[in-house]
């Protein structure tokens, strides 16, 4: 737990920004690309990368593309589960920066 603090406290609030503005223009560029090359019938995403996404910081990014383009919404596990990393994400940013940091 020390190490994670450790970095979170070296890592500059300017490069965290835009760190996490890439990431989700990336979670949202994966699902609106996903969603079109499902409508031409070619090659897909696997959605264990778009989860990655997700989990490496883009949620935001991957709800919005995945409501904005109505892709993988009938999906119980992408409606559930993308929301709940992005609470968690949440949920251990905020604890790790109060308590730790």
């Amino acid at each position: 737990m020390d190490y994670i603090a450790n970095l979170l406290n070296s890592v500059s609030t300017k490069n965290l920004i835009i760190y996490l503005l890439v990431i989700n223009c990336v979670g949202f560029l994966a699902m609106g690309l996903d969603k079109f090359y499902a409508k031409k019938d070619m090659w897909r995403t696997p959605e264990k990368t778009l989860f990655t996404l997700c989990l490496l910081g883009g949620g935001f990014g991957t709800i919005a593309g995945m409501y904005l383009f109505r892709h993988k919404t009938k999906k119980l596990y992408f409606t559930v589960g993308m929301p709940t990393i992005l609470i968690c994400e949440i949920i251990a940013f905020v604890y790790l920066k109060f308590f730790y940091i």
